[in-house]
């Protein structure tokens, strides 16, 4: 273990999270047919990373192109009064990773998984050459950001490989300022609320409804962790709703018709990131073939799943767990190229299915109160969690008063909520279109207590029963599509 592990400091820290990927991924994701040319000669620009060492064994390749996005929060040549006056963001650098996404693109193009890893997870550090000593470091555990100050871009990359089981084809380093000059150059971008939200750590104002933002206001809105209990799951889930809006602006807007623009835009994040030694103008262009037609729809955004949010580690303070099952289920499923959300079928829809087949491990459940009474949607999300659900840990209150306890579902995924309703007696099935993988449990005043859980069906992995031509199966993934959390 280091010497000095990164510690949580600072409430104001620079944890500037998913949105530095929108600043690398706009850069192909929004390159039509048209803008091939503005990608000829440009690697030239880009800073390399020595960020593959071939001294350990790495995952085997899966026919994907995955990148490993991260985010520092370095500062240097930005002014001090820019920083705090303007950015909210001042402070020491901590040399560390602030964001960690993987960005997996379908060996045909046609579909896009973003996976959230949170910076505090607590996961097992490959030996390596310690940057500052020179001196070799044994194999142990740590915080998964703090790879980066411990090893560099190598052994980052080396840390998500072994502890995800996936292959990194390409590494982006972007910083946050990186993040702001990219949307000032796509003119801002429109982010929506159903109720204000105010954090005064961040600088964050934003009244209620549609705002357009620009990139300092941006930077405010994808920093905040402060606008209500949910800390950084609410602020990791804001994040990606950012980065899916941004998805969506740049696909359905005039981005791909101006070629002043897409050139300014091009550019603009392209001369300020830093990429691994192979990322080519000819991998560029394959991108912008591959990705030229991906809509915000295409694009499914999952975060790691987790057991605890606030495990304390002596040396390294508090930490995040994962949930080890569950998130082995996620990585298979990216490495088989299965999707993560229900896509739409013009087959006829499936014949319902027998309530309880789909087991709590597999099912994410966010608990909104909805009795007034403190404590009691901490104590239902510990219960659930109890009982074998993946809860988020950060429950909420409900907008409403509820008098019955009410299981709240997308149809896609019925068969999670009558596994979640079956261990809540007497509640109520509320199927609610586009609200994603994650079923809600509002919390009425008839709740006393959870029940068993009855899985009366086959396993979710057992050979379907209906025909190829139905339905598709419900995924065994927690997750969301573009446009699903992008603004209406």
């Amino acid at each position: 273990m280091p010497s000095s592990p990164v510690r949580r400091s600072r409430p104001p820290r620079r944890r500037w999270g998913q949105w530095a990927a929108g600043a690398v991924s706009l850069a192909v994701l929004t390159a039509s047919g048209g803008g091939w040319a503005i990608l000829h000669g440009v690697s030239a620009s880009i800073g390399r990373v020595d960020a593959f060492s071939g001294d350990h064994e790495r995952p085997a390749q899966d026919g994907a192109t995955t990148f490993l996005v991260v985010g520092t929060d370095e500062r240097d040549g930005i002014p001090a009064a820019t920083l705090k006056d303007v950015l909210h963001a001042g402070g020491e650098s901590c040399h560390c990773t602030d964001t960690m996404m993987l960005v997996q693109l379908a060996g045909n193009g046609g579909s896009a998984t973003v996976i959230s890893i949170p910076r505090d997870s607590y996961v097992d550090i490959p030996a390596h050459q310690d940057l500052a000593t020179r001196k070799q470091v044994p194999a142990g555990k740590g915080k998964i950001n703090a790879a980066f100050g411990m090893g560099g871009a190598a052994l980052t990359v080396q840390t998500v490989e072994q502890n995800t089981g996936l292959r990194i084809d390409h590494y982006l380093q972007v910083d946050f300022l990186t993040f702001v000059t990219t949307v000032d150059a796509v003119g801002g971008v429109e982010v929506c609320s159903a109720k204000p939200l105010k954090d005064e750590y961040s600088g964050l104002d934003l009244p209620a409804g549609n705002s357009r933002l620009d990139g300092a206001g941006a930077l405010k809105y994808v920093r905040a962790r402060y606008v209500d209990g949910s800390a950084d799951l609410g602020r990791m889930h804001r994040q990606q709703k950012f980065l899916a809006q941004l998805l969506r602006q740049a696909t359905t807007g005039d981005t791909l018709l101006d070629p002043a623009r897409l050139a300014r835009v091009t550019d603009t994040v392209l001369r300020s990131v830093k990429a691994d030694e192979d990322l080519g103008s000819d991998d560029l262009i394959r991108l912008v073939g591959r990705l030229k037609d991906l809509s915000a729809a295409d694009a499914d955004f999952t975060t790691v799943p987790l057991a605890a949010v606030d495990h304390q580690v002596a040396g390294w303070g508090s930490t995040v767990l994962w949930d080890r099952p569950a998130a082995k289920v996620l990585f298979d499923a990216v490495r088989h190229g299965r999707p993560l959300t229900a896509k739409p079928s013009r087959a006829p829809a499936a014949a319902p299915v027998p309530a309880g087949t789909v087991p709590p491990e597999l099912i994410r459940v966010q608990v909104l109160n909805g009795t007034g009474v403190q404590g009691l949607g901490a104590r239902v999300d510990t219960d659930l969690r109890a009982a074998g659900f993946v809860t988020t840990g950060a429950p909420s209150n409900a907008p409403e008063a509820a008098a019955r306890t009410t299981v709240r579902y997308d149809p896609h995924w019925e068969e999670s909520a009558r596994t979640v309703a079956a261990t809540l007696p007497g509640s109520e099935l509320v199927p609610v279109a586009d609200l994603g993988a994650t079923v809600q449990v509002v919390v009425g005043g008839d709740y006393h207590g959870v029940a068993g859980v009855p899985v009366t069906g086959p396993p979710p992995s057992a050979p379907p029963a209906t025909p190829a031509s139905s339905a598709p199966a419900e995924p065994a993934v927690a997750a969301e599509t573009g446009s699903q959390i992008s603004c209406p």
